[in-house]
């Protein structure tokens, strides 16, 4: 069955050519990433490797320039780190436990001043590596939300700009490396291949794949130039915005944001599925990732005339999160912004499932401290220490619930 899924997957990549890139879909390129044939695609293995292959010649079809060092690939060796305060070494000789991860990168030449960076990882998680939540057997990671739909809407994206918004070049990057610390944007930035003074801007795209049925959508980095907030404002007709101001964050934009470039970093929120081998590809909101699509290309025609963007810096909301030596067991929902903590999903085996908590349920009382926000949820969540005991108070479709937690 493995061999017939891998010839299946052969027979796809060869049909990959420009004859036929417009009959590709937002879903076609998620199905294709995100299958079993492509094991995970964990940085530096066979399965990556074929999706970079996969990338590149979408890159071709849909007729972009070769921008990486070798082709459209840019590949970069690194020694794994031994511990999270280690930085990435970069320089490390042959067979001395050495990975290689492969950026993509297409250029579409404008033969504009400046250049626009549209980017998002490829890369995943493999059978279960470091941060995977999965707890059980062995099993494939296809990272369909995580990060498939980056990619799928980058690709969506190439195709209309096209002859379009010609004020600018677009530079368009899958990034490798990005769950092992963001290992390939940020040895982007340190190698372009262009001039990174004449970046104009750079969009990110990590699990935009999940909207849901309120049509919530979180934009980071609003602050990171002056007219970036005023723009999303101007053509949100379908949303339910969560601006966050910091250009700091989880995923590649930061490192452009390190390098004083302006960011704006789209996504739909975690759900029950991340980091585990049930983000498949059947479960992705497709009609929603097209109104992202055409939500960031009207983002971009309107900024087409604004010359280069200033770029400001802002406060890094990482620096105030809390620190904690237990947890309940729930993933939170990051995009509510009604009063209070709601839980959007229930980790087996945790003090949340122990006590009766459900996904839906709003924390609005944990212990003697009242839950206003995620921020007010994590500083009193750091107070505890494993083995004590307190009560939480949740609202369930407007009941109040209070049960007894155990760290």
């Amino acid at each position: 069955m493995k061999h017939s899924i891998l010839v299946f997957f052969l027979l796809i990549l060869a049909a990959c050519k420009s004859e036929v890139s417009k009959l590709v879909s937002i879903e076609d390129d998620v199905t294709f990433l995100s299958a079993d044939a492509l094991e995970g695609r964990q940085t530096g293995t066979k399965g990556e490797k074929a999706a970079a292959e996969y990338i590149a010649k979408r890159f071709k079809s849909l007729g972009l320039e070769e921008k990486g060092t070798n082709g459209y690939f840019q590949e970069f060796s690194f020694k794994p780190k031994t511990n999270p305060h280690q930085k990435v070494n970069y320089t490390v000789k042959e067979g001395d436990g050495t990975i290689t991860g492969t950026n993509v990168i297409g250029f579409l030449n404008n033969n504009a001043e400046n250049t626009i960076v549209i980017g998002a990882h490829y890369d995943h998680l493999g059978y279960g590596a470091e941060g995977s939540l999965h707890r059980g057997e062995k099993a494939i990671h296809n990272g369909a939300d995580d990060n498939a739909s980056g990619i799928a809407v980058m690709l969506n994206l190439v195709e209309k700009l096209k002859d379009k918004n010609t004020s600018n070049n677009y530079l368009f990057m899958a990034f490798s490396g990005e769950e092992m610390g963001l290992l390939g944007s940020n040895y982007f930035v340190k190698n372009a291949t262009i001039d990174t003074q004449k970046i104009n801007y750079m969009i990110n795209m990590d699990m935009v794949g999940r909207l849901k049925a309120d049509s919530t959508l979180a934009v980071y980095g609003v602050g990171t130039s002056p007219i970036l907030k005023q723009t999303l404002n101007a053509h949100n007709n379908n949303f339910k915005l969560i601006q966050k101001e910091s250009g700091i964050g989880p995923s590649d934009h930061t490192s452009f944001y390190n390098a004083d470039i302006p960011v704006l970093h789209f996504f739909t929120g975690q759900h029950e599925d991340y980091h585990k081998p049930t983000d498949d590809f059947e479960k992705l909101n497709y009609e929603g990732m097209t109104t992202i699509s055409n939500y960031i290309f009207e983002v971009i025609s309107d900024l087409d005339n604004n010359g280069k963007l200033p770029f400001r810096k802002t406060k890094n909301e990482s620096e105030e999160t809390p620190r904690f030596k237990v947890g309940l067991g729930v993933i939170p929902d990051y995009m509510f912004d009604g009063k209070g903590m709601r839980i959007d999903g229930i980790s087996e085996d945790k003090p949340a499932q122990k006590a009766g908590l459900q996904k839906g349920d709003i924390v609005i009382k944990l212990g003697d401290s009242t839950v206003t926000d995620m921020m007010s949820y994590m500083k009193v969540l750091s107070t505890f220490k494993e083995g004590n005991t307190t009560t939480v108070i949740v609202d369930r479709n407007g009941k109040m619930i209070q049960a007894n937690i155990e760290f």
